[in-house]
């Protein structure tokens, strides 16, 4: 059995696994060797170390590709999801724009057409609308109900009207809600629109099968699966057409040039292939564990609210409301003995609502006092219970004040 990170000595109860989550320790050694041991560069081409450094590429890029159903030649290591969106979105962008140019001259198309869901990350969200700002591309939204469910029948219209780019993620990363993304997928096929899946919440987690669905593009990062901060990927289907952000030395087929970072890639191959070996064991547990946590609140906390589809979201994800408890009043008195959040981790000190529970059109006294709670493999029953202690004592006496 696997060890987790010694969080312990902070003397918290960490349940914020859909911010980060701690290394397998499995993971950490692995890393460890090819940091101080094999620590060759995979490009130099000259020698036996170079050699062994690129064996271990090789042997990552298999065990990425065979948890999320695509082939080795799909997988561009990134350095996260936010550079693999950008990749993915940007790239598509420049490609379309040359393409422009060379076919039909210069200003002889009208601009490409991209079409988001309302509950997008803010990755996919900001690099769109920067990009709707500088005048490239035309922006088109899908929205979604009470419980960030997507409408499919205005996804298909949105499709049918012609985009060049449609863009959904797996697993909505504040309130858990799992997207059909096989279906949205044929959708997008059936009308020749290219499909990028946000995929960062849902690898690992729940089976993913990016050939087998048609997928086009689709990201992920080491760090929500028990691997290591600062390494991702995304997986392009062969043939189509990306533009790369940056130039350099032409390494990963020139999409993503620069020496590559091979601790941290085998630490992504090591994490990848462990879920597609305990992901089928781990998440029924965890659900089980979210489950009784959320039985706790609900009958201890009158008038608590639980956001998202509860019969279709995530098996680590909580996410609740108590509209008549302020959720910074919460985070101020627990956020030394319990890791929680309340909203993305990547939207932090921002001051504005949720986006997401603003799309999907929840009161101002749910939005104000929501809660994130996301439950990892690591977590155990006895922090189960005392999280759960904690809460309720603090909601109660945020009430008494108020």
């Amino acid at each position: 059995m696997s060890k987790r990170a010694n969080y312990k000595l902070l003397k918290s109860i960490y349940l914020d696994y859909h911010a980060t989550t701690p290394a397998d320790s499995r993971v950490a050694n692995l890393i460890l060797h090819y940091m101080t041991e094999e620590f060759g560069n995979a490009n130099s081409i000259d020698h036996a170390i170079g050699d062994h450094a690129e064996a271990a590429m090789q042997g990552a890029t298999r065990h990425v590709a065979n948890l999320v159903g695509a082939f080795p030649r799909d997988i561009i290591f990134t350095s996260g999801s936010t550079e693999g969106i950008n990749l993915a979105i940007q790239g598509t962008v420049n490609s379309l724009a040359l393409l422009s140019r060379f076919e039909r001259g210069i200003g002889g198309e009208s601009k490409p057409r991209i079409a988001i869901s309302t509950v997008e990350h803010k990755a996919v969200l900001d690099t769109c609308e920067v990009l709707r700002k500088q005048g490239r591309i035309d922006l088109v939204t899908i929205s979604v109900d009470s419980q960030a469910r997507i409408d499919l029948a205005q996804l298909e219209k949105t499709c049918a009207s012609g985009i060049h780019l449609l863009c959904v993620m797996a697993a909505n990363n504040e309130v858990g809600t799992i997207y059909p993304i096989e279906k949205i997928s044929a959708i997008a096929q059936s009308y020749n629109v290219p499909f990028f899946c946000d995929a960062t919440q849902a690898v690992g987690k729940i089976p993913i099968h990016f050939q087998d669905w048609g997928i086009t593009l689709l990201a992920l990062s080491a760090h929500k699966l028990y691997g290591p901060k600062g390494v991702g990927a995304l997986v392009v289907r062969k043939g189509y057409p990306l533009e790369p952000l940056f130039y350099g030395g032409g390494q990963q087929r020139g999409l993503r040039p620069g020496t590559l970072n091979v601790p941290g890639i085998v630490g992504l191959g090591e994490a990848c292939r462990l879920r597609q070996l305990e992901m089928a064991d781990d998440e029924p547990a965890i659900a089980a564990k979210r489950d009784r946590l959320q039985a706790h609140l609900v009958k201890a906390i009158p008038g608590l609210v639980i956001n998202g589809d509860t019969h279709n979201r995530l098996a680590g994800n909580l996410h609740i409301s108590v509209p008549d408890v302020p959720n910074s009043a919460v985070i101020a008195r627990v956020r030394h003995q319990l890791a929680i959040s309340t909203g993305s981790a990547c939207s932090s000190g921002v001051e504005t609502p949720s986006h997401v529970l603003t799309a999907m059109g929840l009161p101002e006294d749910v939005i104000e006092g929501s809660l994130r709670i996301s439950l990892g493999k690591f977590a155990t029953d006895d922090e189960i219970e005392e999280a759960a202690s904690i809460l309720i004592s603090t909601v109660s006496k945020i009430r008494e004040l108020l």
